[in-house]
């Protein structure tokens, strides 16, 4: 293996394994969301329901702060480089994380505990806002011509183990431990194992070398300017292409346990079983489809994925639904609708690292996909579970991607057939 091929290695292994390690965390929020609810928005006198709608409202301002930390470290990034600002991220982001395992429950302390777990949500949001932009430059700006679509999937499927990690965890205490442990300190494990996680991760980026593409610009003795305009412009289109990708992917791979458990009745263990065979159909697509969008261009994947979603996304909520659906049916459901997402995840990050110029494809990549994130992932536990309560459709999943979708469609037809083939812009 030569350097080059060696240098790009390391830096697909430390790109990536910061995001498994913050999907990780968020899809253990996620599966412990009744858990969570539990111990800690439960109210006096209120519904269940009710505490698992102020879990995803705890879970959807953390999204909202990762735009500000797409600006803050993004800048940091675009100004710095990619290498100090994604260790920094990352010691942040483990050390936020670990802290929720440490946070007393309400029945201790009171009010205070949702005020503490949701401020570190907040600051977890602040730092993963910094993690993506910086993350898909460092693999895109080492990959070699053609193969952005397979360097930048490698991005998404490290997103896709680190929510089957979080999936796995999860379901394996939930067979080691009685619900009863579980709910009173089994549920702190998963955020104390993201220490050792943070400490193997920091050990491969300190190996890590700066890019070429932002050493070559930090030598360019009259740098590129890059138009406000043009980049506002970027991201707001670059937000309308991401769209489904942010609202089913967090709708069939995140939400599904809590919605099958609080809507559809559905056990907590064979939801969580639904839910990692939902993300192994996810991870399976990942890289085939970035390394299809190598070559038949970002544009044609990712709207044909859209469009199945578009179509398919009632019919197969209907299965789930079905009381005469066995298992095995919904879990091909879970793993097509997976699939689908991971076709759309494998060539995004090329996608959008293809839309921003060196000087400010850090800030501008990472905050289109955390705005993105912010409304349509973030908000989808939030949206969904509100809307079911106050009209008690269970559809309301299946509208809400179609909806994103629709949306998605019109903007990824924008993109140029041979984005794909051209070099980033510098």
């Amino acid at each position: 293996m030569t350097q080059d091929a060696g240098t790009r290695k390391r830096a697909l292994i430390a790109g990536s394994i910061g995001n498994f390690i913050e999907w990780y965390e968020f899809a253990v929020y996620g599966f412990l969301a009744t858990v969570i609810a539990h111990n800690f928005f439960q109210l006096a006198g209120e519904a269940p329901l009710t505490g698992l709608i102020l879990t995803y409202a705890s879970f959807a301002i953390a999204f909202f702060f990762r735009p500000l930390g797409a600006i803050l470290f993004g800048r940091l990034g675009d100004r710095i480089g990619r290498k100090p600002t994604l260790v920094l991220v990352l010691v942040l982001m483990t050390l936020a994380t670990a802290a929720i395992g440490l946070v007393p429950i309400y029945a201790s302390i009171g009010v205070a505990a949702p005020l503490l777990l949701t401020g570190l949500r907040i600051l977890q949001g602040l730092f993963a806002g910094g993690e993506y932009g910086g993350a898909v430059s460092l693999m895109t700006e080492f990959a070699p011509r053609g193969r952005r679509g397979l360097y930048g999937a490698w991005q998404s499927f490290t997103v896709a183990l680190g929510l089957l990690a979080g999936a796995g965890v999860v379901a394996l205490l939930s067979a080691l431990l009685s619900p009863q442990a579980l709910y009173e300190w089994g549920w702190r494990i998963p955020f104390f194992i993201a220490l050792p996680m943070g400490g193997v991760a920091l050990w491969l980026r300190l190996q890590l070398e700066e890019t070429p593409s932002f050493v070559q610009g930090q030598q360019n003795s009259a740098p590129v300017k890059a138009s406000t305009a043009g980049t506002l412009r970027a991201i707001a289109i670059g937000i309308c292409r991401l769209m489904v990708w942010s609202a089913a992917g967090y709708t069939y791979l995140v939400i599904m346990p809590a919605y099958l458990q609080s809507s559809l009745n559905t056990g907590f263990n064979q939801a969580l079983l639904i839910a990692v065979i939902s993300n192994i159909g996810f991870a399976m697509t990942i890289l085939p489809a970035g390394m299809l969008s190598d070559r038949w261009g970002r544009r044609a994947v990712m709207v044909t994925a859209a469009v199945l979603l578009l179509v398919l996304a009632l019919p197969l909520l209907n299965i789930l639904q079905s009381p005469a659906s066995t298992l095995g049916i919904k879990a091909l459901v879970v793993l097509v609708a997976g699939g689908l997402v991971g076709m759309l995840a494998g060539p995004g990050p090329a996608m959008l690292a293809e839309m921003f110029p060196t000087r400010v494809r850090y800030t501008g990549l990472g905050l289109a996909y955390s705005l993105s994130n912010a409304v349509f992932s973030g908000c989808a536990g939030l949206t969904i579970t509100g809307l079911i309560k106050h009209t008690g459709n269970l559809d309301i999943p299946a509208y809400y991607v179609m909806v994103t979708a629709a949306v998605s469609i019109a903007a990824l037809m924008t993109l140029n057939k041979d984005d794909h083939r051209r070099d980033l812009k510098a």
